[in-house]
C-alpha cells in the first residue's frame, strides 16, 4: 500500500508540527494586537508584526464547511472512502481544514462539535477531528 502523504516541515511550521507530536495544537498568537491566525503566517495579518508568538489552542471546534469525499485522490486513501474533509472554525476563531474521523460521514453537518485528534504518520502527527 502507498503511503499517505506528509506535510513538509519547514522553519514557518516547525514549532506547529513539533506540539502535534506532543498533542497540542498551536496556533500564532501576535505578541501586539493579540489576533490569532493560522501557522502558515510568518507575520501577523492584522497588525503587521513580524515576530508573532504562539499559543495552545484547547482543541474544541465546530464543523463549519464541510464535503464527503468518495472517490480516492492517491492510492493511499482507496482504503478510506468515503471520508470527511472539513473547515472547522476553533473556539480561538482560528479555521483550519481537516478530516472528521471516528464518526459515519452521513453524520457530519455544519455546527457539529468536534474536538482534536492526532493521527500519526510516520514522524508527524496530523491533527483531524473528531465528534464531541
Amino acid at each position: 500500500m502507498t503511503a499517505k502523504p506528509l506535510p513538509d516541515v519547514t522553519a514557518l511550521n516547525q514549532i506547529y508540527w513539533e506540539g502535534t507530536k506532543k498533542g497540542e495544537l498551536r496556533i500564532r498568537e501576535c505578541d501586539d494586537c493579540k489576533a490569532r491566525f493560522r501557522f502558515a503566517h510568518a507575520w501577523c495579518p492584522n497588525c503587521g508584526n513580524v515576530e508573532p508568538g504562539w499559543t495552545r489552542a484547547n482543541g474544541r471546534a465546530t464543523v463549519t464547511h464541510f464535503t464527503v469525499v468518495h472517490r480516492a485522490p492517491y492510492a493511499a486513501f482507496e482504503d478510506v472512502v468515503p471520508y470527511v474533509l472539513a473547515l472547522v472554525e476553533l473556539e480561538e476563531g482560528v479555521r483550519m481544514m481537516c478530516n472528521i474521523v471516528e464518526c459515519d460521514p452521513k453524520s457530519v453537518r455544519v455546527g457539529l462539535p468536534v474536538s482534536v485528534t492526532f493521527e500519526q504518520r510516520g514522524d508527524i502527527a496530523l491533527p483531524q477531528f473528531r465528534p464531541r
